[in-house]
């Protein structure tokens, strides 16, 4: 039927040519009526099937009328024949129904109902062809996804990648409490096929119902389809397969807040963007309308601060995910006038961490005696905004006899090595560098092109670290061996992501952590190893190989998205978290701050950490008898109850918020 539509139209136009050109030539009377009948005929064609219905209800009516004037004037018909009325009242019957001519009598009357009953066939063959197209182009139209969405309240995904999944699993949780979810998905992708791969993946979705279309969401057309004038929040994911990913995501926003058609109030968007130098321009663009999720930034930060601290990874997941704990931000109209450090210890199912300024500016851990302004909010751990309440402090609370006080810590160069490559690796360098101590080195191990002129040009952020380069073959346990890995503080697995697909990259690197395994096993001591993961689905597997933490990089970028787009503050908020000017978290032995011979309150680990100006967000704990960690925690807990009385050993950590 498309086709036909557009012969037809090419056709019309190429009359119109024509048509033109004779009237130019002074030869008007060469376009004849029936070549003017004839283009009105193909405009209709062009038009569609409700212009087509129009042609036949034409040639219905004049083959009515021309009957009913033949009939009236010729008085044909039964009983002395028909005046003009009846008569066209007998020819629309007979058009209707070829059995109304059964019963006529007189051949030309006859021949004359006849003429009308094969009209009428004709003309509604025709219109139930018409109409038969019209709902097949209906349904493929909505096979194809190109119908608008009439929901609101919704969330809106744009483009399509890998994380979308991740993204999924976590808005249906975070979408549990609320009434008739919706989440609207579109990206330049076959409907059908992206239903199917969310079906085959996020089988669990709950009470949220999801929303497929197909466009382009640069395109203000195609956006017009999400509906996003009465959406509750917007998602822009990094597009896979993409040349210039950041480009497609910062000309999205830029459809999404420069729509004539826009809404009035401000839209609430998370946007992927891989690279930070693309960062100035997404926000020029977006203002304070959009949340950056800047992914390799993100990655390489988590994997840098992971390596030093064995099980960090696993806090930045509790606080990412909807299932369990999250970062909430509050008014703090009851805490004004009140320092910080008294309001720490003022919640005890919740984690005071942090404040945002009515400025805008948000600080996490500042001094504890700092008092609370008005227009001042809260940076609050907590299970569900319901369970953030002010609770008084109970009299025997904190046993401040069970309280230490802090030793001198020197720290030392160190020797970090890292196995394989990728485009975040330059970063993960960057960073590292700005947090060791002066004459530390890192050494990088791989075997992709190119890779010994990609790190000689690659910046550093201080002069305290001197980068070192092997080429080498890192899935081949000789190559591994001879690197002497037992002799560095720290090694990070990276993943060949930029060269590899996924899966294969992740295969790589389960070799590389075997190899480890093994030769540790063999030499009896024991090898910190991070790595990164690419794939969720992947970290069981990893698990053989007794690597101390993981990075799953797709899923720790999609959980960011997921609650970026619940709460406005969460970008700013991370930004201080991971940036090295300011507080971080950090994994602390708990005999630090406490005695150990008695199970304490974890309001007396809070007062210790308070008067060492750290926030106290949490504990780990690994017990062998501590059954299955479905969630592959590794003994981590966050926001624990501050009133429980527990036994501590000397392996176990306390997580804190400090400077250093």
């Amino acid at each position: 039927m498309g086709s036909l539509i557009r012969a037809n139209a090419a056709r019309a136009a190429s009359r119109t040519t024509t048509a033109k050109v004779s009237t130019t030539k002074g030869h008007a009377g060469d376009v004849t009526l029936g070549e003017r009948l004839r283009y009105a005929f193909d405009k209709s064609m062009a038009a569609g099937p409700v212009a087509l219905a129009g042609w036949l209800a034409l040639v219905s009516l004049v083959t009515i009328a021309l009957a009913a004037t033949v009939l009236a004037l010729t008085r044909l018909g039964p009983d002395g024949g028909f005046g003009f009325g009846e008569a066209a009242w007998q020819s629309l019957m007979r058009t209707m129904d070829a059995g109304t001519m059964g019963g006529d009598s007189g051949w030309v009357f006859r021949f004359v109902t006849l003429f009308v009953t094969l009209m009428g066939i004709l003309v509604f063959s025709a219109l139930i062809s018409i109409i038969s197209a019209g709902l097949d182009s209906a349904l493929e139209g909505l096979r194809k996804g190109r119908s608008r969405v009439l929901e609101t309240d919704h969330t809106v995904i744009l483009n399509w990648s890998p994380s979308i999944f991740d993204i999924l699993s976590e808005l249906v949780i975070a979408n549990a409490s609320r009434k008739n979810p919706r989440i609207v998905i579109m990206a330049d992708k076959d409907k059908v096929e992206m239903e199917d791969e969310i079906a085959d993946k996020v089988p669990a979705l709950g009470n949220t119902r999801i929303i497929c279309r197909s466009g382009d969401p640069t395109d203000l057309f195609d956006l017009s389809l999400v509906n996003a004038q009465t959406c509750r929040s917007i998602i822009v994911v990094s597009p896979e397969g993409a040349a210039d990913p950041d480009s497609q995501v910062i000309k999205t926003i830029l459809a999404l807040t420069n729509d004539p058609q826009r809404r009035v109030e401000r839209y609430r968007i998370a946007a992927e963007l891989r690279s930070a130098d693309n960062a100035e321009v997404a926000r020029i663009v977006g203002g304070d309308e959009v949340q950056l999720v800047l992914a390799d930034d993100l990655i390489s930060r988590i994997v840098v601060q992971s390596s030093r601290q064995a099980g960090l990874s696993a806090v930045y997941s509790e606080l990412l995910d909807f299932d369990g704990c999250e970062i909430y931000t509050t008014e703090l109209e009851e805490l004004v006038g009140v320092t910080y450090g008294d309001a720490v210890m003022g919640y005890e199912d919740s984690a005071l961490i942090g404040l945002r300024y009515p400025d805008g500016r948000v600080r996490m851990n500042p001094p504890m005696d700092e008092v609370i302004i008005a227009g001042s909010r809260a940076v609050i751990i907590a299970e569900d905004d319901a369970a953030i309440r002010l609770s008084p402090l109970p009299d025997d609370a904190i046993d401040a006899a069970a309280i230490r006080k802090p030793a001198t810590v020197r720290r030392t160069a160190e020797r970090v090595l890292v196995i394989g490559w990728n485009r975040r690796g330059p970063m993960i360098a960057f960073e590292l560098s700005r947090y060791v101590k002066a004459g530390s080195v890192l050494t990088i191990a791989g075997d992709v092109p190119g890779l010994a002129e990609e790190i000689r040009a690659m910046p550093l952020g201080s002069k305290n670290m001197k980068v070192e380069t092997r080429i080498i073959d890192t899935s081949h346990a000789a190559s591994l061996e001879a690197l002497q890995p037992l002799t560095y503080d720290s090694i990070m697995v990276l993943g060949y992501s930029d060269h590899m697909e996924a899966q294969s990259a992740d295969t790589r690197t389960l070799i590389t952590l075997l190899h480890l395994r093994k030769l540790s096993e063999r030499l009896g001591e024991h090898i910190s190893v991070v790595s990164e993961m690419i794939d969720i689905r992947n970290r069981e597997l990893a698990e053989v190989t007794r690597a101390d933490d993981f990075v799953v990089s797709n899923r720790l970028v999609s959980l960011m998205l997921a609650q970026a787009s619940e709460n406005e503050y969460l970008s700013a908020i991370f930004d201080d978290l991971l940036d090295e000017d300011g507080s971080e978290i950090y994994m602390r032995p708990v005999g630090d701050y406490v005695d150990l011979d008695l199970p304490v309150s974890f309001y007396t680990i809070a007062e210790a950490a308070r008067r060492r100006g750290e926030t106290a967000i949490g504990y780990r704990r690994r017990r062998p008898d501590d059954g299955a960690d479905s969630r592959n925690m590794g003994g981590v807990v966050v926001n624990p109850t501050k009133s429980e009385r527990l036994s501590y050993e000397p392996e176990d950590r306390v997580i804190v918020l400090a400077e250093d």
